[in-house]
């Protein structure tokens, strides 16, 4: 018992760590898009989308999948106890990342004419794209820092990074865009590269050196040898959701026009950002974590489920806030233009709980280095997004690309139990399930109530997402000792749910 609390402990204060960064970021978002929503509209929007994507797109291809492969690596070593193995891993990440940056940036310079004209359908913007080529080699970089840093358990200093770089490069890439207008949009784009780069080493540069032992080069081979096998399927993986994310602007600017595509850019940054100290905290603590036990399926399965029921817990009462305020929070954040964006977000944030529910999951995979089967169930998620948009956009318009994404993760979810399953015995316990179940159900009932009134549906989310909170409170209460305000509020949580008779597990 007391091993499985100080897990708990261990989950809560990595989460809170990051959590607390990455709300610190999401604050920052609020001003950075608010701002930007102000200065260039939905088309303005659109395009940083489309621009980031392509970066994105690109970094994957270029990145070869070190930076899931690295920490992977490093993992192993450092739960190892290795020296020899750490300093090895990490020379090998180090001259592998930096000729893959070069070589990244090189390729999409060269093919920049062809880029601009078949995602931005204008070959004249051919120099802005060719701009982007040193977001390509930032981004390949900072993967490599962030890989060495995370499989070194360097929490605190991967929340700094996050937060340094979220502040300085908003404050750029909107003085650029003050100054220069959409001229300074690539610069708004290549600011959050440039900044994560420049922190990122500045703490790689405190950890201590390598062993200044010359390191065999038959030892190096090894390296690359498993970072460019398994590298190059993560590569695979991270390119299939890329070029599926870009091919799902693509087809909303080819139909419904540049302005929808800044509307779904709304609803799917508001998306990815308000659950991102969730998900950031799992490829920071938890991944490296399960990496150290993947060989004792027992461990993994208590680990899997140790995971998925604290995100269940601090996650279960923002989904149900911002499916019944959807339309504040677009409002809000953006603008009134912006607000066909709200329905859009409420199908992605019922695809964000099937979302976080999967994500424990697919990393078994990963931690196992079974890497065509994390590819084959990526790619499997990545491609019925792209179909789903594509078949659901002519009957639905934008709202195809909420729903799409529901499905896809609703789809992922049953590929990566079932995966799970087979490989350790995976099944959730009977409280995590009971919890899945309930905020399932939830879901329902708001879009049910959103069909006859969305003052109904407010109120109703309110009145849910405290309800899961002051349940959520009070299992963390009971999971790990909460210190100070967080576990008075707790304990007066543990007392209302006793006294309506409801049992904690």
């Amino acid at each position: 018992m007391v091993e499985k609390s100080t897990s708990y402990t261990q989950i809560l204060r990595s989460t809170s760590i990051i959590g607390g960064a990455s709300l610190i970021n999401i604050l920052v978002g609020l001003v950075r898009t608010k701002v930007l929503a102000v200065l260039l509209g939905p088309a303005g929007i659109g395009l940083i989308g489309l621009l980031s994507s392509l970066t994105s797109t690109a970094s994957s291809i270029a990145g070869f999948g070190l930076n899931n492969v690295g920490t992977r690596q490093i993992s192993e070593a450092m739960a190892e106890g290795n020296q020899a193995a750490i300093d090895t891993a990490r020379r090998a990440l180090f001259v592998g990342t930096a000729v893959l940056s070069v070589l990244g940036a090189l390729v999409f310079w060269v093919a920049r004419e062809d880029l601009a004209r078949l995602v931005l359908h204008d070959p004249n913007q051919a120099s802005t794209v060719g701009w982007l080529a040193i977001g390509v080699a930032l981004s390949v970089a900072s993967g490599s820092q962030t890989a060495l840093l995370n499989g070194m358990r360097k929490i605190s200093d991967l929340a700094k990074i996050s937060i340094y770089s979220s502040i300085f490069s908003t404050l750029i890439g909107i003085a650029a865009i003050l100054a220069f207008g959409e001229t300074g949009i690539v610069i708004y784009v290549l600011a959050g590269m440039l900044t994560s780069f420049l922190f990122g080493h500045w703490y790689v540069a405190k950890l201590s050196m390598p062993s200044t032992e010359k390191i065999p080069f038959s030892a190096l081979a090894k390296q690359w040898k498993i970072l460019a096998s398994l590298g190059f399927v993560f590569m695979l993986s991270g390119l299939t959701a890329s070029i599926s994310h870009l091919f799902v602007r693509a087809q909303v600017q080819d139909q419904l026009g540049l302005n929808s595509v800044g509307e779904f850019q709304a609803a799917w940054a508001i998306s990815m950002i308000y659950i991102s100290f969730i998900l950031n905290a799992m490829g920071t603590d938890y991944y490296p974590r399960l990496t150290a036990v993947i060989k004792d399926n027992m461990a993994v399965n208590r680990l899997v489920n140790e995971q998925t029921e604290v995100v269940l817990i601090l996650s279960s009462p923002i989904f149900l806030a911002m499916v019944g305020f959807a339309p504040l929070v677009i409002q809000l954040l953006y603008s009134a233009e912006f607000t066909a964006a709200a329905d859009v977000l409420r199908w992605q944030i019922i695809g964000d709980v099937f979302k976080i529910i999967s994500w424990p999951l697919g990393y078994i995979l990963l931690a196992a280095g079974a890497g065509k089967t994390f590819l084959a169930s990526e790619s499997f998620a990545s491609a019925s997004y792209a179909i789903g948009v594509f078949l659901l956009l002519p009957l639905f318009g934008l709202l195809a690309t909420g729903t799409a994404f529901a499905i896809m993760y609703a789809l992922y979810l049953l590929v990566v139990y079932i995966l799970a399953r087979s490989r350790t015995g995976f099944k959730w316990e009977r409280r995590v399930l009971l919890h899945i179940i309930a905020l399932l159900a939830s879901m329902i009932i708001l879009l049910v109530a959103n069909e006859f009134s969305s003052y109904l549906t407010a109120i109703i989310s309110a009145v849910l997402a405290i309800t899961f909170g002051i349940f959520g409170l009070a299992m963390l209460g009971k999971m790990s000792e909460l210190p100070g305000h967080v576990g008075k509020l707790a304990a007066i949580s543990a007392r209302i749910t006793n006294s309506l008779g409801i049992k904690h597990g």
